[in-house]
């Protein structure tokens, strides 16, 4: 199938359709920001619990009893009354829960415009540079080729997947004997796709547990990358599927965090498993097995340390939090995603090359895509490293982290160029 035709059957879809759907909630236009190293954590009153029991001891921890493996639940209620802006923040969750439960599924065109706003800086340094290459460029000759290989490479596609398409390129110019740069942007459309799937197949979907299982998500990655925001609105994505979701605050160490994760547990419904700041992160990830269990939830989704720059003691945290969540569920943790800041550009493929080396990495979410002109880091980590991208931040409301899709993904970055030799082709 075409490019033009994919396009026009499975990215666009009917866009009239899009006009009969309805919000099915309001978005939060302000979710909570990522708190720095040494900045104030957010006011919210807790009561802190003590570590549990030594959980390496198994003669111990068989005899726990229920209330001790909850304590950490149910002791979280303000020891003083709620500030205007808590109170503010209770009520904005209520409206939400009393809204419609019923969902709807976004049309193909709605989700499809979403990657193309999300990727418009990248599109408007990128493609605006390819569009005045290509009215330069009647004829399809080496210049033309040398220049798109350096747009290519400013864009951070990457040296090994820049070489891999321009190879590609000149292979299809010469056996389809294209002289002119015509339909140009479709055919470099096609050949990113191509190079990001080949010998892939389902690539964004997670790895869920039957019915009735516990679902372990591990999620990775340095201090400021939008981690715990992520966390936050894949619990809600989730729970709108209609799955039970457990939070785990295995960020011990970073002021604030166990705070921040507890705000977006509050805003999307979801328990969240803590102790007081400083505590083993394992022992918090023993307790939030057991009381998921109790719960019966479908998923626990665990947030972990990010201190990069003591990378010996973070990789022996992760490797113990890691060695835990599998002594309780053997086929643990069911993904690993490393959450990674696509404004960093190269810089995030070096974190994504430290922590693959530490765990099993099974996917990225790359945040922040919409706040990049270099958005080409997508293809960059996913033909160097092997590891797909499941999910993408597209934006701050809560429906904008999308499971990735490349297809979606290249019209993003060639949205003007391919509309137009769509409409082109259309009138022929």
């Amino acid at each position: 199938m075409s490019f033009f035709k994919r396009i026009k059957d499975k990215l666009m879809g009917n866009p009239a359709d899009e006009e009969k759907l309805e919000p099915v909630e309001q978005d939060l236009d302000s979710p909570p920001q990522e708190l720095e190293e040494g900045s104030e954590p957010a006011t919210i009153e807790t009561v802190v619990e003590e570590p549990s029991e030594q959980f390496e001891q198994s003669s111990q921890t068989e005899d726990t009893t229920e209330s001790e493996q909850s304590s950490d639940i149910e002791g979280t209620k303000d020891l003083e009354p709620p500030s205007p802006i808590e109170e503010e923040e209770q009520l904005e969750v209520q409206i939400i829960e009393e809204q419609p439960t019923e969902e709807k599924k976004p049309s193909a065109w709605s989700i499809t415009q979403k990657f193309k706003a999300g990727l418009e800086k990248t599109r408007n340094s990128f493609t605006s540079k390819v569009n005045d290459l290509v009215a330069r460029y009647r004829k399809v000759n080496e210049d033309f080729f040398e220049e798109l290989e350096d747009l290519l490479l400013q864009a951070d596609v990457g040296f090994e997947t820049v070489m891999e398409l321009m190879d590609k390129l000149r292979f299809e110019v010469q056996r389809k004997n294209i002289k002119d740069t015509n339909g140009i942007q479709t055919l470099i459309s096609e050949k990113l796709v191509e190079i990001y799937e080949q010998g892939e197949d389902d690539l964004i979907e997670l790895n869920m547990q039957p019915d009735g299982e516990l679902t372990v998500i591990l999620f990775v990655g340095v201090n400021g990358v939008g981690k715990t925001t992520t966390i936050g609105k894949l619990a809600r994505r989730l729970k709108s599927q209609g799955k039970t979701v457990v939070l785990a605050a295995g960020d011990t160490f970073r002021a604030g965090a166990i705070d921040q994760l507890q705000v977006w547990g509050d805003r999307v419904g979801c328990e969240v498993i803590k102790q007081s700041e400083g505590s083993d992160p394992a022992a918090v990830m023993y307790d939030a097995i057991r009381a998921a269990k109790n719960r019966k939830a479908d998923v626990l989704i665990c947030d972990t340390a990010g201190r990069l720059q003591n990378k010996v003691n973070l990789m022996n945290e992760l490797e113990k939090v890691h060695r835990v969540i599998s002594r309780e569920i053997p086929s643990a943790p069911h993904e690993v995603l490393l959450a990674l800041d696509a404004t960093t550009g190269q810089n995030a493929l070096v974190q994504a090359q430290t922590f693959k080396e530490a765990t099993n990495v099974t996917g990225i979410v790359l945040t922040k895509l919409d706040g990049t002109a270099k958005g080409g880091i997508v293809l960059a980590i996913r033909n160097k490293l092997h590891i797909p991208v499941k999910f993408v931040g597209l934006g701050e409301k809560m429906d904008d982290l999308q499971p990735f899709d490349a297809e979606r993904y290249v019209y993003g970055l060639f949205a003007d160029g391919l509309d137009k030799e769509l409409q082109q082709n259309n009138e022929e």
